[in-house]
């Protein structure tokens, strides 16, 4: 199967088609003696108009490249056809390089080529005037063929401008598209490691505690902390591996409700004990962009319960109708925990919830510290 043509390659074929069709115009003219209305008074058909026809024609095929040298080589040729009589009064060849200027994106100011033209057509008639002795009606047509040329060339060049502004507003589209996904990445990336991190850190903590007293439940939190770096590590190399691609960076897939459960179990695993609670149920699944904030919540929130906690805490997950509540709960005695890990904390929290269109609300209640957020469903935002 042949490849598909370049756009030079397809202009190169356009070019010769209109060679072709302007050399043939002006030949029926030149042979015919203006379609026989100047049969009296034009030069009989032969060699040096012949060779001046050819001449013009030819020269549109760099019209694309030299568009003013262009220009001047039909005009010229046209001033000279009708100077030695020939009977070739419509010049399709100087119209064709007006309609090359028209249909250019970077022809600079209108009136250069026009005034030209108008110049060039002018002197043309005045030759005429001597040679052939026409009357003004006779001008008429030439006249409108100019204006065709230019009104069609500008059309072209307003498509064209009009198609690679669209070009440029989908690309400009798509590198914000881009970039915003790459941050997205790039957050939940942050995020997923700094839990990781902290969890290590109390799970180490406690591995260094109990490793005389209790060694099963030592190993145990070694063993939670291997498992929790390997899988850290994996989504690492996921994650940044896709970062390196040059095109659009690949959607990752990002944890929801349904991975609370393992965040709860990671916890226990660490000595923390943690409660999950879910209530309601009936009404729709929730969106993903609410999944995926509730999981981040609940993450964050319980990484600061570990860290400042006395270790223990409750997760309620209520499934409302319209909304998503999330509440964790936690005895805590030392001041009440604002960032987590050097990550954002209670802001970052807050952020989530407010993105959504949703509330947190986080502070001390009866000697416990109370973080719960409210996330409305508006299936928009997914």
């Amino acid at each position: 199967m042949s490849e598909p043509l370049s756009q030079r390659q397809r202009d190169r074929i356009v070019d010769a088609g209109i060679v072709v069709f302007v050399i043939w115009v002006s030949l029926a003219q030149f042979g015919s003696q203006g379609f026989g209305e100047y049969k009296d008074v034009a030069t009989e058909p032969g060699a040096p108009g012949f060779f001046l026809i050819l001449l013009t024609g030819l020269s549109l095929a760099w019209r694309r490249d030299s568009p003013w040298a262009v220009l001047a080589m039909t005009s010229a040729g046209s001033i000279a056809l009708v100077a030695l009589g020939y009977a070739v009064h419509v010049p399709a060849a100087m119209a064709v390089a007006l309609f090359t200027f028209a249909a250019r994106s970077d022809r600079g100011g209108v009136w250069p080529p026009i005034a030209s033209t108008a110049v060039a057509f002018a002197a043309m008639a005045v030759v005429e005037s001597e040679t052939l002795e026409l009357d003004l009606e006779d001008y008429v047509f030439p006249v409108v063929l100019f204006a065709g040329a230019w009104l069609l060339g500008e059309r072209r060049r307003t498509a064209a401008l009009r198609a690679a502004e669209a070009r440029e507003r989908r690309e400009r589209e798509e590198r914000l598209s881009i970039a915003e996904e790459r941050t997205r990445i790039a957050r939940e990336l942050h995020d997923s490691a700094g839990h990781a991190i902290n969890t290590i850190l109390v799970q180490a903590g406690a591995a260094r505690v109990l490793r005389e007293r209790d060694p099963e439940r030592s190993l145990a939190a070694v063993e939670a902390i291997e498992l929790l770096a390997r899988e850290t590590i994996e989504d690492i190399d996921r994650i940044v591996g896709s970062l390196r691609e040059e095109g659009p960076a690949e959607r990752q897939p990002l944890p929801g409700l349904e991975r609370i459960p393992d965040l709860v179990e990671h916890q226990r695993a660490a000595g923390f004990a943690v409660e999950l609670r879910e209530e309601g149920g009936e009404g729709e699944r929730p969106p993903a962009a609410v999944s995926r904030a509730a999981f981040r919540i609940a993450q964050e929130a319980l990484t600061n319960a570990a860290r400042h906690g006395s270790g223990a805490a409750e997760l309620t997950i209520g499934r409302r109708a319209d909304r998503l509540e999330l509440t964790v709960l936690n005895p805590v005695g030392g001041p009440a925990p604002t960032r987590a890990g050097g990550g954002l904390g209670i802001v970052g929290m807050r952020e989530r919830a407010q993105l959504l269109g949703g509330t947190l609300e986080a502070g001390r209640e009866d000697g416990r510290f109370r973080v719960r957020a409210v996330l409305p469903y508006d299936r928009s935002r997914e």
